[in-house]
């Protein structure tokens, strides 16, 4: 019997190939049978575990979700540790959500293409929405800190102000993937264009717990 950590080093090599089809040749295009070739397995063991393409896109997505809420999590920890404004925490949670580098990349064509799916099933969305939720959530609490400890105008609405920073990071997303991942410094440009000044106008003040002289 095949021990436990062969079964997740070849769902992780069938992901992994799944995912580069992905970005390569787009949904449709990423076939079983093209994914078997490429890892170098037959359609008979990637149909062992995953049951089909919208199952092993689902599968994908909840690892690409996992990975990218550890790093958000890594840097909000980090943030608090080393007392940095809460502004400056979450310019660098947000950048976690913009294809910058290779598996950020990969990230991005994957909700893509579930949320593309999401249009036709409700699994899916339901899956999409709660994703959705939780961001929405990191993002207004940092919104509501920021209105406790000075940082955030008293007057500013969590909700908006959270799908705002959202939605521009969102549409920031889509434009960057068209930029290229060989100009990381117009990149650069964009983030900095782009999301700062939206958070500037959020974050207007200065945290009373960490302000230094």
């Amino acid at each position: 019997m095949p021990r436990v950590a062969d079964h997740d080093e070849r769902r992780a090599l069938i992901a992994r190939t799944f995912r580069r089809h992905l970005v390569e040749r787009g949904l449709q295009a990423t076939t079983f049978a093209r994914v078997a070739a490429a890892a170098g397995v037959s359609v008979g063991l990637i149909q062992h575990y995953f049951g089909s393409r919208d199952e092993l896109l689902r599968f994908v997505y909840v690892e690409a979700l996992g990975r990218r809420d550890d790093r958000i999590a890594a840097h909000i920890a980090e943030g608090e540790v080393a007392e940095r404004p809460i502004r400056e925490i979450i310019t660098t949670a947000v950048v976690e959500l913009l294809p910058l580098d290779e598996i950020r990349v990969e990230e991005f064509h994957v909700t893509q293409n579930l949320t593309t799916q999401a249009l036709h099933d409700r699994a899916i969305a339901e899956m999409a929405a709660r994703a959705q939720a939780d961001l929405h959530l990191r993002a207004s609490i940092a919104v509501r800190n920021g209105k406790r400890c000075g940082e955030v105008d008293a007057g500013v609405d969590v909700d908006t102000a959270a799908a705002r920073i959202l939605a521009t990071t969102y549409g920031l997303a889509a434009s960057l993937i068209l930029v290229g991942p060989d100009d990381p410094a117009r990149r650069r440009e964009h983030v900095d264009a782009v999301i700062e000044p939206v958070l500037a106008g959020t974050f207007t003040g200065r945290c009373r717990h960490y302000a230094r002289p």
